[in-house]
């Protein structure tokens, strides 16, 4: 009979999705893993098999829990403005998309099942901003709404690397916003 885990493997997902978040895939360590999330490197390799199984484990878990939350508040906001506006707004400033842009720029290019998932996360959005809009039946109905998306992550890329202003992370979320729905 083996040991008992002596971790708690959701809370180590949820904490290596963070830590890939704020320093990306290429710039952890299994070192940093191991002394971020406070367990043995063994254990690390038997329960996610390798530094990618992890990656991949928090990639999945911040797509289902923080790009989804993200998409169903988009699509719950309906043709409510000024709360969809917030939304936009929110996503701009908050964290939510943090892991799958880095994921997208970082690892998508050279990792056809990371890729796969990114795309997955992006149309999700896609389809929230679209659902949003009760009128998007109108001609082409993912144009507008993938526009809206790259609106949102270039403005969450440029709002983490602090070379924006509030004033231009609001106004670009409102232009999503109003992008989502033409």
């Amino acid at each position: 009979m083996g040991r008992p885990r002596g971790f708690d493997e959701a809370d180590a997902v949820r904490s290596a999705a963070r830590l890939f978040a704020s320093r990306t895939y290429d710039g952890t360590s299994v070192d940093d893993l191991v002394s971020h999330l406070g367990v043995h490197r063994n254990s690390l390799y038997k329960t996610f098999g390798s530094k990618r199984g992890l990656y991949l484990a928090a990639l999945k878990w911040s797509l289902d829990h923080e790009v989804a939350a993200l998409a169903e508040r988009v699509a719950a906001a309906g043709d409510r403005r000024e709360e969809a506006y917030e939304v936009l707004a929110d996503a701009v400033t908050g964290p939510e998309l943090d892991l799958v842009l880095l994921a997208a720029a970082e690892r998508a290019p050279v990792d056809a099942e990371v890729a796969r998932l990114v795309g997955e996360a992006f149309t999700a959005l896609d389809e929230a901003v679209g659902e949003a809009d009760h009128t998007a039946g109108k001609g082409d109905t993912r144009a507008a709404p993938a526009a809206a998306t790259a609106l949102l992550v270039g403005l969450r890329v440029r709002a983490r690397s602090g070379t924006t202003d509030e004033g231009i992370i609001r106004a670009g979320a409102g232009l999503a916003q109003r992008l989502g729905r033409h």
